[in-house]
């Protein structure tokens, strides 16, 4: 049989300016892509709809069959325009006020979301500023403001995406712009929808009320804390688990992550749910022809794991090498498989193998 018929582990690729050429996409799909994702974070209505027809009529070309993920952008908190340009040294004192029209807010970081300073959890949260500087400690609230301390040198941009840690909330329930991205997944027959900065099992239950009568699976992003801490929950109430690392990674830390990783698999593996591995696996293939061997090794942890997917993002979307990547992907989780049935089978059965809880 070939390759791909042997190979266990699914290949997602995302969507973008990269696959929009009709042939390079057939050829990726023909090199092993089993899903692909459309990024509701970037694009229109009729570029979702567009590529999700783009990769049917390329899944038809190739003669195999691909999954169609919508992954919503969920609840974004970002520095409002008015919020000033701040660079941050280490200890340097910040103020923050979630209003520009707040007392004393001329002189405070202003984030777009009136509810920041409620839903800070002083000597707790901290709120990180693009992709983890710089980043602030919550120390107390004083005056509908908060007051922290830099951790992490850097510089506050206006208009830079932002992330609370640790936030004391539900989280902001599904966007406007979620629940037309819904209509959108539904309307373009997707077969996951992927739900982003998930906190609790009530957020998949929100979701599935929207897509009731659909056959549309719902995939719990774990990428905040608060997701790692109701794991249980959410691994029962959704259908699949996604270890998003990005954003897990600037909230736990990058040193938690590969831990985290291994403990979310095993979550959704002992509930024989399926799981997606995510977020810079094959990052320098962006711009180079063949992976670091760090990135080969990554990847086939996350299949020796018991990940049920690799998900593969700018890689696609971006990269200067789509289909080589899917060549590389498919090429690692195909040698590493063939490393998991001794590894399983030397261990006796997977409950006794097993040393921790």
């Amino acid at each position: 049989p070939p390759m791909n018929a042997l190979r266990r582990t699914k290949i997602v690729a995302t969507l973008g300016p990269a696959t929009d050429d009709q042939g390079a996409l057939v050829a990726m799909v023909r090199a092993g892509v089993d899903g692909v994702r459309i990024n509701c974070s970037h694009g229109t209505r009729n570029d979702f709809i567009r590529r999700a027809w783009q990769a049917r009529d390329a899944a038809a070309t190739a003669g195999r069959h691909v999954a169609i993920m919508f992954d919503l952008q969920g609840p974004k908190i970002r520095l409002h325009e008015a919020s000033r340009r701040a660079d941050l040294d280490e200890g340097d004192q910040v103020r923050i006020v979630g209003d520009p029209k707040a007392k004393g807010a001329t002189g405070s970081l202003v984030v777009d979301w009136p509810g920041v300073v409620d839903a800070a959890d002083p000597g707790t949260s901290e709120l990180v500023i693009g992709d983890g500087a710089p980043r602030i400690a919550i120390a107390e609230r004083a005056k509908g403001a908060l007051m922290g301390t830099c951790v992490i040198p850097g510089t506050a941009l206006p208009r830079k995406g932002a992330f609370l840690t640790h936030a004391q909330v539900g989280r902001m329930a599904l966007t406007d712009k979620d629940r037309e991205d819904v209509r959108t997944a539904l309307d373009a027959g997707a077969d996951f929808i992927a739900l982003s900065f998930v906190n609790g099992a009530d957020d998949i239950r929100e979701l599935r009320g929207e897509i009731l009568g659909s056959p549309a699976r719902i995939i719990a992003k774990i990428e905040t804390l608060s997701a790692i801490e109701h794991l249980e929950e959410i691994a029962d109430a959704a259908d699949a688990l996604m270890v998003a690392r990005g954003d897990l990674g600037v909230e736990a830390g990058v040193s938690r992550v590969p831990l985290l990783q291994k403990r979310i698999i095993q979550a959704a593996n002992e509930r024989g749910k399926m799981v997606i591995t995510a977020t810079q696996m094959l990052e320098s293939m962006i711009a180079a022809p063949e992976p670091t061997r760090a990135e080969a090794s990554d990847v086939a942890n996350a299949v020796i794991d018991g990940t049920s997917c690799v998900m593969l993002s700018g890689e696609t979307a971006v990269g200067r090498y789509p289909v080589e990547t899917i060549q590389q992907m498919a090429a690692i989780a195909l040698d590493a498989q063939d490393g998991v049935t001794p590894l399983i089978v030397e261990g006796g059965s997977r409950e006794e193998g097993r040393t921790t809880g």
